[in-house]
């Protein structure tokens, strides 16, 4: 059975109610779907010590990866924000290190109205971006 983007926006806004944030009190909420038809959420976890503090949208990716399962088709991101919000940069690198090989991840999010949600591709997110071909590396990014 195919996700739907409604679906996947759901389990965004659930994850964002799981958010530890009580240093900014700035809610992340992330899902993501692999080609193989998973879906994986994550929240924004903070930490007294800041530089510790982790995104959703890395929670989210490790989980997946965490499991074998580096295939990503779409990410939702949803943010307590009046208009959407992208990702740090920190999560645009991350998501672009699974852009591969004609593999361009969705990315959506959404604000407090989530019926505007905003639309971009991993390739757009951070252009000019340092990926594993400037390595020289062949990132495998195949499910394990």
């Amino acid at each position: 059975m195919q996700i739907s983007e409604e679906q996947l926006i759901q389990e965004a806004l659930k994850a964002k109610e799981r958010a530890y944030c009580p240093y900014s009190n700035f809610r992340v909420g992330c899902s993501l779907l692999t080609k193989t038809n998973k879906i994986y959420t994550g929240c924004n976890v903070e930490n007294a010590s800041y530089g510790l503090c982790v995104c959703a949208e890395r929670v989210a990716i490790c989980k997946a990866v965490s499991e074998g399962d580096r295939q990503i088709s779409t990410i939702v991101v949803s943010c307590d924000t009046d208009e959407p919000t992208f990702p740090c940069g920190m999560c645009r690198q991350t998501i672009i290190e699974f852009c591969y090989a004609g593999n361009d991840i969705k990315i959506i999010a959404i604000g407090k109205d989530q019926t505007k949600p905003k639309y971009s591709k991993g390739s757009e997110v951070i252009p000019f971006a340092f990926v594993p071909k400037d390595l020289n590396v062949d990132p495998q990014l195949e499910n394990k």
